[in-house]
Parts: structure tokens; sequence; C-alpha cells
């Protein structure tokens, strides 16, 4: 049989064309070849194959067909994040929980670079996104939006209230841990933060975190403050310390805050990950927990109950954000306004009274 075209460029009307049949009966050897008679079907089948024809675009036909099923879970970060960093791995696994369950793909989409990360969140093969909004929230959204798919936010770090999204009650949660360490007796305390603002590390000040761009930051410090205040703990007693949430700069601050003519007894780490980087800072230089300094994390991820010893925590609900989060796509059922998840106060062994 002579070659219609080079082979790479034959399209399905060149193989019906071939074989002698209509375009639709070629079609549906390849979509519904229940409904053509074997000898048809056999004969275009093997007319396809001499022409070097491989089937039809998988993507193309899920296209038109207007559902893919699957979910893109977006971040402004390297793919590695999604691994390294314990509170995005935790709520990974539970949002791959939830997509096993239902037969969803999933996708992540990821790129510290703006243009890479444009074109993986334009040509991403989904049906909507999950955006982990730690940081880099606005250009996520801003890039979701022109791609007019479903989304919602996670983590988000300002308080548009046209963004749809699920949140933890970060103010609350924050209040917790810090009424627990007080009601044990402690009262010299210390903050270790997350990002207050871009490309700053280091001592921030009450006018700073007032004005802070990123909210979960801040309205975990706002959290803490209420709190301690109950106590008769002023806020500007507190010293709070700015970090990457990676282990140079939690280790920077651990230094800054125990070169204090009277250290903290207990800390308050705005996330599991800095909680556990302090903890083995501390065991390093022969400080006890909870003995000589008590810790409370924030998240409840996995790890934290595997320390030694065990991290106390606020703990998120990851099984039901993910669930609310992939439904929400799925479905295109938006919240008309941003959600709000309570957090779970999880003591173990990282607190207790102070030495007297």
């Amino acid at each position: 049989m002579e070659r219609l075209l080079v082979k790479g460029t034959i399209k399905l009307a060149d193989v019906a064309k071939a074989a002698g049949v209509s375009q639709g009966t070629a079609s549906n050897v390849f979509s519904r070849p229940d409904v053509v008679r074997e000898e048809v079907r056999e004969h275009v089948l093997e007319t396809a194959r001499q022409l070097g024809y491989p089937g039809p675009s998988l993507t193309g036909r899920l296209l038109r067909a207007g559902k893919v099923n699957a979910i893109g879970v977006a971040a402004v970060e390297p793919l590695a994040y999604f691994f390294d960093d314990p509170w995005a791995r935790a709520l990974l696994a539970a949002v791959a929980q939830v997509c096993d369950a239902s037969g969803t793909g999933l996708a992540l989409v990821s790129a510290k670079d703006r243009q890479k990360l444009d074109w993986n969140i334009k040509s991403a093969l989904v049906d909507g996104f999950i955006l982990l909004c730690v940081e880099g929230g606005e250009k996520l959204v801003q890039l979701t939006r022109e791609r007019q798919l479903p989304f919602i936010a996670l983590a988000l770090n300002d308080d548009d209230p046209s963004v749809p999204s699920v949140s933890v009650n970060n103010v609350g949660g924050a209040a917790a841990a810090a009424g627990h360490l007080a009601e044990l007796g402690h009262r010299r305390f210390a903050v270790l933060a997350t990002e207050f603002s871009d490309d700053h590390v280091g001592p921030v000040g009450i006018a700073e975190i007032e004005q802070a761009i990123y909210s979960t930051s801040r309205d975990r410090t706002i959290g803490y403050w209420q709190a301690l205040e109950t106590f008769g703990i002023r806020r500007q007693d507190v010293p709070i310390y700015e970090t990457n949430n990676d282990k140079a700069s939690v280790e920077t601050g651990l230094e800054h805050l125990f070169s204090a003519p009277e250290p903290p007894t207990a800390i308050l780490a705005m996330s599991d990950n800095i909680a556990m980087l302090a903890m083995n800072w501390l065991a390093a230089r022969g400080l006890s927990v909870p003995e000589d300094v008590s810790i409370v994390g924030f998240d409840g991820v996995p790890e934290g109950g595997m320390t030694a010893p065990g991290l106390t925590t606020m703990a998120q609900p990851f099984a039901e954000i993910a669930e609310r989060a992939v439904r929400a796509v799925l479905e295109d059922a938006m919240p008309v306004e941003r959600e709000m998840i309570d957090v779970t106060l999880v003591v173990r062994g990282s607190t207790a009274a102070p030495k007297s």
C-alpha cells in the first residue's frame, strides 16, 4: 500500500481515505470498536498500521470531552518542595488519598522561575487546581484565573475575599498554643516565625508585624499576643525572630534568642518544621526539651509524633482540608467565602512546667 504521508503526519482522515471508509467509521474503530463490523475494523487497523498512524491523540480527545479527571496541585517552589517540606508532604498525601478514592489523577505543577510557572500552569492537563499559597500566592491566583479553571487556595497569605480558599484558624490555634505554655507556668517566651515579608530574616518589631504582607504569620502572632496578654505578658516583651522556615535561619534565630541575659523557657514555633529544627539545635547544645525549654509547633505533621520527645503542636485536619479542596475543584463548588477550619492542640512530651 502506498504511504500517503511521511510517518508522524498521518491523520485519521488519511487512514479513512486509504481504507475506503468514512471518517466516522474510522473514528469508531478507535473510539467505539464494538459498533464496527469485525472485518471492517481489522481492515482499518491494518491500514493504520501500514501508514504509521498511532491512533487519535489522547490529549485532544480529553480536551474535546471537557474533562480529564485530574487535579493540579501548584506551588511557587521547585518540585522537591512537595517532598522535602513536612507540611506540603502531609497535605499532598491527604489530597492523594482523596483522589485515589475517587479515581482522580494528580499532577504536580511547580516552578520557582516565573516564566516556567506561567507555562506549567497554562499547559497542565487538569480540570482545576489546588494552590499551596505559602509563598507567591498572588502569582498563583493570577495565573490560575487566566486559565479559567476551578481553583481553590490553601494557606492563602492575604485577605482577598474574592479568592476561593480553605484555611485554618491561625489566630485561635496560636492562642491555644501560647495559652497551653502559659498555663504550665512559663513567662519567658520567644517566637520563631515564618515569613512576614519577602527577603527578610531576623528580629521583627510590632509595627513590622502589623504591616506584614503574609497574613498567616501575622495572624499567628496576633493569636500568641492575645493569649499571653491574658497572663500579664506584654507583646513587647516577647522577642520574635523571622525565619525562612529552614535550618540556617532557624539556627541563626536560636543563637540570637539564647544570647539574651534571660533566654526563653518556652518557644512558640510557627511550623512543626521550625520546631523540630529547634529541638535538634537545643539538643546539640546540651539543652533538654522540655526540662530546659518547652516547644510548641504548628501543623501536626506525622514527623512531629516521631521526635524524642514527641512534639506538642496545633494539628491541622489534613484529611478534612483535602476532602473539601478536591470536592470544590471536581464539582466546581467553590466556597462563596473563605472557609476556616479549627486546629487541635495535641500535647506530647515537648512541653512541661518550667524549672523552678
